[in-house]
């Protein structure tokens, strides 16, 4: 495990897609973001972002353009500062199965992969919105930041 680093903030995609479709927890993940010096987004966040996003277009709550447009702004927004892209650690499923025997808690395999990514890359903060892996995540000594 590396060192931890307790001032970068992992972005979850659950905050992650709530840049770029409006929902009410938005406006307080942008006033949230805009308050931290480092934030990081795993290719899995990426990935699940592009999935969400495609499966709006697919199920006609996007038009092809405005599917194109978010997909632009998402892909040039990871380019930004304080954004960095993180690559997804191949340890990080051993380490997720690990995770799930420290918890009591029930957390669906996707958030325990964020959360192994966001332990081998020595991280201690997650922006989440989801309340079970924010539980989950506490549980395991890991800070949440919630939007609401």
């Amino acid at each position: 495990m590396t060192a931890p680093n307790t001032r970068a903030l992992y972005l979850d995609t659950s905050c992650l897609l709530k840049l770029f479709v409006r929902e009410p927890e938005s406006p307080r993940v942008i006033e949230l973001l805009g308050e931290e010096s480092q934030i990081v987004v795993s290719e899995l966040a990426r990935l699940e972002a592009e999935t969400q996003l495609r499966a709006r277009l697919r199920g006609g709550l996007l038009t092809k353009a405005k599917h194109e447009k978010l997909v632009r702004q998402l892909t040039d927004t990871l380019t930004l500062d304080p954004f960095s892209v993180a690559p997804f650690p191949s340890e990080a499923f051993e380490r997720a199965r690990e995770l799930a025997t420290r918890t009591k808690e029930h957390c669906r395999t996707l958030d325990l992969l964020h959360l192994a990514a966001l332990d081998c890359d020595g991280l201690s903060r997650l922006c989440t919105n989801d309340s079970a892996q924010a539980t989950v995540a506490q549980s395991l000594g890991i800070t949440v930041v919630l939007p609401r």
